[in-house]
C-alpha cells in the first residue's frame, strides 16, 4: 500500500469537504497529529480508522487505496457513487440529465 498516495487522497477529500484536520480527527476519535501523520504518509492507518475516514468523507475505501486496488467495474460504480454523494441537489440533477442524454443517444 502506498501510504503517501493514500494520505494525499485523504487530504484532498478532507479539503473538498471543507474539514480541518481537527474536525476529521474529532469525527473518528483520533488526534490531529495522527491525521497529519497519515496525510503525509508517515503513519499507517488501521482498517477501522480507514473505514471511519471513508464514511466521514463519503468516499469508498477502494478509491482511497486506488494505487493498491485493481480497478473493476464495481470500482467505477463506486467512484460514480462517491461523486454523487459529494454533489449538491442541483449538481445531482445535472448529473442525471447528462446521464439520461448519453444513454438515450446510445439507445438510438
Amino acid at each position: 500500500m502506498n501510504r503517501k498516495a493514500l494520505g494525499t487522497r485523504i487530504r484532498q477529500e478532507r479539503l473538498q469537504m471543507n474539514f480541518t484536520q481537527e474536525q476529521l480527527a474529532e469525527s473518528i476519535g483520533v488526534s490531529c497529529t495522527y491525521i497529519g501523520l497519515v496525510e503525509r504518509g508517515e503513519r499507517s492507518v488501521t482498517l477501522e480508522k480507514l473505514i471511519q475516514i471513508s464514511n466521514t468523507l463519503h468516499v469508498s475505501i477502494d478509491y482511497l487505496l486506488s494505487d493498491s486496488v485493481q480497478i473493476t467495474d464495481d470500482a467505477d460504480f463506486s467512484l460514480f457513487k462517491n461523486l454523487w454523494f459529494q454533489a449538491d441537489k442541483q449538481e445531482r440533477k445535472l448529473i442525471l440529465d447528462i446521464t439520461k442524454t448519453i444513454l438515450h443517444h446510445f439507445q438510438q
